[in-house]
């Protein structure tokens, strides 16, 4: 099993480059599923949870080309069947997404329970009442369920809970409903307006991405074209708490600051000397204090930034109470960050508190999923000794060659 073998407590320095957004990718590739046209994809990094969308669409019948780095050409014309292979979907939380593309433009589509991280529970029950609001009918079989539409219509659909991908998935597939629909308590992420702007600059009519009510009036096909994907803000976020927690100088490249407010006020308050521009942060060598956070939706503090902000709060003067609202099972990592000489109290399955400043000690470690894998790998670069970090994929599904973009920072850090 390949793992990471990561020398720590090494001062960094240079630049590092953000990539394409991974949770705009993972809905841009199933919305090229809305057209028959062939659409050409900018800025798509190139990770493992990307892969397994392009062999899910493959499987349909689309035809996926790289073109150039980070390039890719869809043409989803000669998609030619409705069921999503089930050992491709428990891969692939996100291979839901092909849901409301498929509905939408071939009437049919028949799933198995998706995959993915396992940080507590995700129904998927908001998706289909959702569908079905929009008039699909659904059968469910075990761990199967099929949708079916002769023709999607458009409704009002308040959901009870803010979710990204219900609101994403349910806006794809309104584009090609018959009237308007109406998405209230809709989710806010950056991603959303991203979606919305593809979409729209395709003839879809959507108002209000980015806000709690989304209108969507349906039209009768869509086109396709050319995009480029925003930078991935939770990549961005965790390149500037590395440069702290090694008390580094490096600047942030590709970025988009707008998109990471929550955090930066967060981090200022912490006593973080950060120099932010239009489009770059730079990190400077900082001492800490402890900061209290509670992860909210969009606009609020990104739960996918709670563990990289949690070991910063290891290296921190003081007490910080680290409040995870978004998912139950998203602070167990903790227990290993004791193991590396962290002093971390869990108070339930929700909340933390982290004593600082301690000093971190190498570890023999798994990665538990993606965010906390990418945290493991932070507090391996602070700590004094050898890691090494096994189960590396959960690490590689979401942030492209991530090994030789840290030793160009100077990490000596390994994948064997």
């Amino acid at each position: 099993m390949e793992k990471y073998i990561i020398n720590g407590a090494k001062k960094l320095s240079g630049e590092i480059k953000v990539s394409g957004a991974k949770n705009l990718a993972l809905k841009i590739l199933p919305a090229a599923i809305l057209s028959e046209q062939d659409c050409l994809i900018n800025n798509l990094p190139e990770i493992e949870d990307v892969q397994r969308m392009v062999e899910a669409m493959t499987d349909l019948g689309a035809k996926i080309e790289q073109k150039e780095k980070n390039q890719y050409l869809i043409s989803t014309k000669d998609i030619n069947k409705t069921v999503l292979k089930p050992e491709l979907v428990k891969k692939l939380r996100a291979s839901i997404m092909l849901t409301g593309p498929m509905l939408a433009r071939f009437g049919e589509v028949t799933l198995a329970h998706p995959g993915g991280c396992v940080i507590g529970q995700r129904p998927i029950d908001l998706f289909l009442e959702g569908f079905q609001k929009l008039g699909a009918q659904m059968i469910e079989n075990g761990q199967t369920y099929t949708l079916k539409a002769t023709k999607l219509k458009g409704a009002k659909i308040i959901l009870p809970k803010i979710s990204v991908t219900v609101t994403e998935n349910l806006m794809m597939a309104a584009t090609l409903a018959q009237g308007t629909t109406i998405i209230k308590n809709a989710a806010m992420e950056p991603e959303i307006p991203a979606l919305a702007q593809y979409l729209n600059q395709n003839g879809a009519k959507i108002t209000g991405a980015g806000t709690p009510i989304i209108n969507i009036e349906g039209v009768e096909k869509l086109n396709a074209s050319e995009f480029n994907l925003i930078p991935d803000r939770i990549e961005a976020g965790t390149f500037i708490m590395l440069g702290l927690i090694t008390n580094s100088q490096i600047t942030i490249k590709n970025c988009q600051p707008e998109h990471l407010e929550n955090l930066l006020y967060s981090l200022n308050k912490a006593g973080a000397k950060l120099e932010i521009g239009n489009n770059y942060i730079k990190t400077f060598p900082s001492p800490l204090k402890g900061t209290n956070i509670i992860t909210h939706e969009y606009p609020g503090f990104p739960t996918d930034l709670q563990a990289p902000f949690t070991v910063l709060m290891t290296q921190a003067q003081g007490l910080s109470l680290i409040h995870e609202t978004i998912f139950e099972g998203r602070l167990f990592y903790t227990d290993m960050l004791n193991q590396m000489g962290a002093n971390i109290i869990m108070c339930d399955p929700h909340r933390v508190v982290v004593m600082g400043p301690t000093p971190l000690y190498g570890r023999n470690l798994v990665s538990p999923d993606l965010r906390a894998g990418m945290a493991l790998i932070l507090a391996a670069l602070a700590a004094k000794g050898t890691t090494s970090i096994e189960n590396i994929y959960q690490i590689n599904r979401g942030y492209e060659n991530i090994v030789p973009r840290l030793q160009a920072l100077g990490a000596d850090i390994k994948q064997i």
